[in-house]
């Protein structure tokens, strides 16, 4: 009897420990995405991230697999870097013991090129020259189609929920069948109806359907009808609520709503990485989710935009999809990933220059005006080049350049006196940065009007240099244990394969006429 009590007195002292441990009215689901589109984490790495993220007091984990989950029916959908069936209930497994629920994430209408590539479902397409999203009038298809693919991960995966993605459907009304519908109804009934069967399969299922929230916004009548269990998702990355339609209808539609702030997004890529407006996000959208009564919390982390430039053999069969617009790997995040854990543990909004301070000299030892100069240099030269214009017109490339230049001396120059792997993330980060400006403005010269046949020798001098930096060992040594090593060499690859064409090309250049 004795041996009963004492271990009811012990459950409710761990449940009572667990309360205190939760802010008082804060998020019941405190959540992380994790993009697997690109860069496939190895199993340890994936486990040792789920540690970090329990660690951290996160409580769920949405898993985008997209083409890494081994489908049994479907052998066309995973890829080369698809995980083993034992593996995938090994991680899940894994993650369920630290406490973290496991919510499977499988896009069904927009952003499934991976799936419409095979020909086997080209029926299903809402465009026969972009693969990238399902024609919502082919309901008995897809409804045979995903509710397949669901079963097959509730096979491996726990979770009440079944994440159906439903973002950025950009081609509704592409179709002959969808335009009909588009002039009798309007695009909101056209989504919502296809959203409605989708939600439906996943209760018939016995699960809750989870969907990111800008279509809905965009058009409010698409809510009709979508089942009650339904979860909205409520992205927001730095910009005003009423960004994809009226906040409010969304507000109060009476139906859950989780917030998804990032640290990976839009415009960042391999040569770019916006660290004060990912700060920023954290600090002012996570209270404001609290405030509009948001019941979950789920920081995104996107390896890729999700959009694909395609290689053609013919005019219909494809060769291979490229993912548009590539990041540097989440190994190279830590101080963002405890930002956001920061910001679950207080009511607070993140006070980001004592937030990295702290972080600067705990992760590495630095004082206070190291941890400053470290600060000042991680947020230096946000902008973007787009087609040769700057995202601000009061700065150009080469003060881009030159502020590359004085970023890479101010992280070489710092030493930090732990965490030393970590910290060569930002010094790697930086050299590609000032690569890529170098070579960019070496680009943007060869595009001017002005340009001259007599610049061509130094060009080839400036690229030829870029070339002799051996950047591509040192990526591979920071990320030899999250990523595979095939995944390695085609990252390094494509993150050169600019550089390496213009050398090429201004290697056959002799005089202007040769142009």
């Amino acid at each position: 009897m004795k041996k009963y009590i004492l271990s009811a007195i012990l459950f409710l002292l761990v449940q009572i420990c667990a309360l205190k441990a939760q802010v008082p009215g804060d998020f019941t689901v405190r959540g992380f995405h994790l993009d697997l589109r690109v860069q496939v984490m190895k199993i340890p790495a994936l486990k040792k991230f789920a540690k970090q993220l329990h660690d951290g007091g996160i409580n769920t984990l949405i898993m985008e697999w997209e083409a890494t989950y081994p489908f049994e029916n479907h052998p066309l959908i995973p890829n080369q870097f698809a995980y083993t069936r034992d593996e995938v209930k090994e991680f899940v497994a894994y993650c369920e013991d630290l406490g973290i629920d496991v919510i499977p994430l499988q896009q069904s209408f927009g952003h499934v090129e991976y799936i419409l590539r095979n020909y086997r479902y080209k029926e299903l397409r809402e465009d026969q020259k972009d693969y990238s999203q399902i024609n919502p009038l082919r309901e008995e298809l897809a409804r045979a189609l995903f509710t397949d693919l669901y079963k097959d991960m509730i096979s491996t995966h726990d979770s009440e929920y079944i994440h159906i993605g439903g973002d950025e459907t950009y081609l509704l009304g592409h179709s002959k069948e969808s335009q009909a519908k588009v002039a009798a109804v309007g695009k909101g009934r056209l989504y919502g109806d296809y959203i409605k069967l989708l939600c439906e399969i996943v209760v018939g299922l016995g699960k809750k359907p989870v969907l990111w929230a800008d279509i809905a916004m965009k058009y409010p009548d698409a809510l009709q009808g979508i089942p009650k269990e339904t979860v909205f998702i409520d992205w927001n990355y730095g910009w005003d609520v009423n960004m994809f339609g009226k906040h409010s209808n969304l507000l109060n539609s009476g139906y859950e709503i989780w917030g998804a702030p990032s640290l990976r997004s839009h415009p960042d890529n391999y040569f770019l990485t916006q660290w004060e407006k990912h700060f920023k996000n954290i600090r002012d959208f996570i209270p404001q989710a609290r405030a509009f009564g948001y019941k979950g919390i789920i920081m995104t982390s996107w390896s890729t935009s999700g959009l694909y430039g395609t290689t053609w053999e013919s005019p219909k069969d494809i060769v291979e999809l490229y993912p548009i617009r590539r990041v540097y790997p989440l190994s190279g995040f830590n101080i963002l990933i405890e930002a956001y854990f920061e910001s679950l543990r207080s009511h607070k909004a993140l006070d980001i220059d004592t937030f990295v301070a702290s972080y600067a000299k705990k992760h590495y030892g630095f004082g206070g005006n190291d941890a400053t100069k470290f600060w000042n240099a991680l947020k230096a030269n946000p902008y973007e080049i787009n087609q040769g214009v700057v995202s601000t017109a009061s700065v150009s490339v080469k003060t881009m350049k030159d502020s590359a230049e004085w970023v890479l001396r101010e992280f070489k120059q710092l030493k930090p006196k732990k965490n030393k792997d970590e910290y060569e993330h930002y010094v790697l980060m930086s050299q590609i940065r000032l690569r890529y400006l170098t070579y960019m403005e070496v680009e943007m010269r060869l595009n001017s009007p002005e340009f001259t046949s007599s610049e061509l020798p130094e060009m080839k001098r400036v690229i030829a240099t870029l070339r002799l930096e051996n950047l591509d060992e040192a990526f591979a040594k920071l990320n030899s244990d999250w990523m595979y090593n095939a995944e390695i060499q085609q990252e390094n690859e494509l993150r050169e394969s600019k550089i390496k064409l213009l050398e090429a090309r201004l290697n056959r250049l002799g005089t202007l006429e040769n142009i």
